[in-house]
């Protein structure tokens, strides 16, 4: 791995959102996950990850059921931080921190534990633009999918004009994924 990155990997509808109004990634389901896509090299890279409540809210609710039958194991061995207002439900032996406010001491810390792997900003867009805006997002990989949702949660709510974003990368995997890889501007670079 060469220097580790603070990366916003995600999936988006071809209109660009990442999830629906009521938050719901029914329509991302419907793919076979986990083949033909770069996640698992994607992760072997990331020593954190960042989330916002809605997407973990979404995790518990729809993979970890942990009021079921059958409750699922937190999908993640590296530590995580939920940036939440609110106080959420914890994961038993989950490494999951609840924080709140200004995402750069938090990344600071991330960064420390990954201990030179990379931060992955799991989601959601306004988290991922809040990266952003602290000048601490360097790569956006979005694997863009052949359906459209009319409306939603944004990919990235942020205007990225001048510079623009740099394309450093466009994969296919089947017939429904184009991975996008772009590289970020940051002041400077």
């Amino acid at each position: 791995m060469q220097g580790a990155k603070t990366q916003y990997y995600t999936a988006a509808s071809l209109d660009g959102f990442i999830a629906t109004k009521d938050d719901s990634l029914d329509w991302l389901l419907q793919f076979t996950t986990g083949a033909g896509d770069s996640y698992e090299t994607f992760i072997r890279d990331v020593g954190a990850i960042a989330m916002g409540s809605a997407t973990y809210e979404w995790l518990l609710r729809n993979h970890l059921r942990l009021d079921s039958d059958k409750p699922q194991p937190w999908p993640y061995d590296i530590p995580s931080w939920v940036f939440t207002s609110r106080q959420r439900r914890p994961v038993p032996g989950a490494d999951v921190r609840f924080v709140a406010g200004d995402v750069a001491p938090v990344h600071r810390q991330m960064a420390e534990i990954a201990a030179g792997r990379n931060v992955w900003v799991a989601g959601g867009g306004e988290l991922a633009g809040q990266f952003y805006d602290a000048g601490l997002l360097d790569e956006l990989i979005v694997q863009v999918t052949s359906v459209t949702l009319g409306a939603g949660k944004p990919l990235f709510p942020r205007a990225i004009q001048s510079p623009a974003l740099k394309l450093t990368s466009v994969v296919r995997y089947g017939d429904a994924f184009a991975e996008l890889r772009y590289e970020l501007p940051r002041p400077g670079r």
